[in-house]
């Protein structure tokens, strides 16, 4: 996937009412936690050319270059806030990063292919686990994994430890954690529909019985 980069540039405005004018001149408030100094940058970009370099990008924790005033800062995009009508951001968080430095990050997962025994047990998938936590240098980042369940049979799981995510990202996750289950359809079920016929000399069978007590008192 294309590097995503946004130009940036040092911002000293702070409080409420210098960051809704920042807003209103269509700029987006952001911060960057310093890796090796310690504390926060703040910066600020253009709304529009920001959401074009986010377009079509599902993670939620991203490898970022910001160009800061021409100074190039490798950075994880850790937090975004949207405004809950218009959608659009209004601030964004950062985290500086070392190329070389190994980090965590939280990667989702998506099931694809059709369950074995869904298709022909007539079982229901049921995805238990939506992402797994993984370390791995910065550049390797991933936006999401995709899990085949194309093999998973009728009362299966399958488990973290099942995982085939390749030899770039070490699995963090503790392996015993489900992911997914082929559970079977409920035995209820099949008898909650029965026809009422069926129940029908059960009934009948009780009025005999009731009759012959009624008749052996007189």
């Amino acid at each position: 996937m294309d590097q995503i980069r946004i130009k940036a540039e040092v911002r000293t405005e702070q409080g409420t009412g210098a960051v809704r004018r920042l807003r209103r001149a269509g700029l987006v408030p952001a911060s960057v936690m310093s890796m090796n100094k310690g504390g926060t940058k703040l910066i600020k970009f253009n709304a529009h050319e920001f959401m074009m370099a986010m377009r079509g990008r599902s993670g939620k924790q991203l490898l970022v270059t910001l160009d800061v005033n021409g100074t190039e800062v490798p950075a994880l995009l850790r937090e975004m806030q949207n405004d809950v009508l218009a959608g659009t951001p209004i601030h964004v968080d950062f985290s500086e990063v070392s190329l070389s430095q190994k980090v965590r990050v939280t990667v989702p997962l998506y099931l694809v292919g059709e369950a074995t025994g869904v298709k022909i047990g007539g079982g229901v998938l049921e995805q238990t686990l939506r992402a797994v936590e993984v370390e791995c240098l910065p550049t390797d980042i991933v936006e999401k994994f995709e899990v085949d369940v194309s093999a998973l049979g009728l009362d299966q799981t399958l488990f973290v430890r099942d995982l085939q995510l390749g030899d770039k990202q070490t699995l963090v996750t503790r392996g015993e954690y489900a992911v997914a289950v082929v559970k079977a359809p409920d035995a209820a079920d099949t008898t909650k529909g029965a026809p009422a016929e069926e129940k029908a000399p059960d009934v009948i069978k009780k009025g005999k019985d009731e009759a012959a007590k009624a008749e052996a008192k007189k």
